[in-house]
């Protein structure tokens, strides 16, 4: 994927860090346990690979690569696009950058709170290897010899409240960066956007779970698009076009290209958590399949001849590995497997073409290129 400079991966860590350093340090007033929470926010947010911030980044650099495209950003001057520069352009230059990198560290900490509400969701106790936030919750309050249930209780309860503080540092940011007042308007409308179709899909995806008929491929797939699409690709490269003062045509090819990299993203993301490792997948293998997600790969695996044989694994896949490897293998023979490839290779051909659009100058059309040649790398 995408990933940061150096010099902008610092940035964007230093905004993060001033955003958990404020308020671990409110934190500290309110006592012991107010303090450990705050401290399991900042390390939920310490140890992400930056890929939202580095989109924003990207599309804020892709389009004001032409000066003739860039635009006034208020008290940030205008996008920073080389050139000689005196001493009021340079404030001015690092004014942007600093607006720049405050925008890309809110969608960092949006998607670490929606890690941290999904991971509660889930009822996962880990994250890459070591305990979340709810984990290590349940184990503080097992210290103080609270019951299982109960621990289980605490955990969820410090798992929702981090989400929660995570989602308002996250808004909070948006709201104060320095640019002006169009700007800023623009990039919370982006912001709330991604919020709510989030969190429809979200909804969405743990009813179907539970549902015991499985919904057809179309809505499968709006629900791929909705949880992910909406705040892992649309958003953030809105947001940098934003910035940018990029012109509506250019914001609607770069959305419209964007909607169909995230759907990709999220498909491919489905076959991890069905067939990826555990270094893929950052948890168990099968993960999906333990848990009765209704993706995609099932609503094409439910359309084929061998439902019954592939219904029957699903059924048994919560209750170890050798189930899930079984329910992996009646998958591949399905066939459902394969018409995801496809599906993944067709939304990525339509976001190439999308991006050849006449708005959207060469730097945005190769970065968009490139962040599909990304996603197809991560296909198991």
């Amino acid at each position: 994927m995408i990933a940061l400079s150096p010099a902008d991966r610092d940035g964007v860590n230093a905004a993060i860090s001033a955003s958990l350093a404020r308020l671990t340090g409110r934190a500290a007033a309110l006592g012991e346990g107010a303090s450990t929470l705050a401290s399991a926010v900042a390390a939920a947010a310490s140890d992400g690979k930056r890929v939202r911030p580095a989109l924003v980044v990207a599309a804020y650099r892709a389009l004001c690569a032409p000066a003739s495209v860039c635009a006034a950003v208020g008290a940030a001057g205008v996008c920073a696009a080389g050139g000689a520069a005196g001493a009021g352009d340079r404030d001015d230059e690092e004014s942007a950058e600093a607006a720049l990198w405050q925008t890309a560290a809110a969608f960092e900490l949006l998607h670490t709170a929606f890690v941290v509400h999904d991971d509660l969701i889930d009822r996962d106790l880990e994250r890459r290897g070591v305990p979340n936030v709810a984990g290590r919750f349940r184990a503080r309050a097992a210290q103080y010899g609270a019951s299982a249930d109960d621990a289980a209780l605490v955990g969820d309860a410090a798992a929702v409240l981090a989400g929660d503080l995570l989602l308002f540092e996250a808004a909070r940011l948006v709201a104060t960066v320095d640019v002006d007042a169009a700007a800023r308007g623009a990039l919370l409308q982006v912001f709330d956007d991604a919020i709510l179709v989030s969190a429809a899909g979200e909804l969405a995806d743990v009813e179907n779970a539970a549902r015991t008929d499985v919904p057809d491929t179309a809505a499968l797939l709006g629900v791929a698009h909705d949880k992910t699409a909406a705040y892992s690709f649309e958003a953030p490269l809105l947001a940098g076009a934003a910035l940018a003062g990029a012109s509506s045509e250019a914001r609607a090819a770069l959305g419209a290209a964007a909607a169909d990299l995230g759907l990709a993203f999220q498909l491919v993301d489905d076959l991890i958590g069905t067939f990826g490792t555990r270094r893929q997948a950052g948890r168990a293998p099968g993960a999906d399949l333990r848990e009765a997600k209704r993706t995609p790969l099932i609503g094409f695996a439910r359309g084929g001849n061998a439902w019954p044989q592939v219904r029957s694994a699903l059924a048994l896949a919560h209750t170890g590995p050798i189930a899930v490897r079984r329910a992996q293998r009646e998958l591949e023979a399905s066939g459902a497997r394969d018409e995801v490839v496809v599906l993944v290779g067709d939304a990525l051909q339509r976001a190439r073409s999308r991006a050849a659009s006449p708005a959207l100058p060469a730097p945005a059309v190769a970065l968009l290129a490139d962040i599909a040649t990304a996603i197809e790398e991560r296909i198991p």
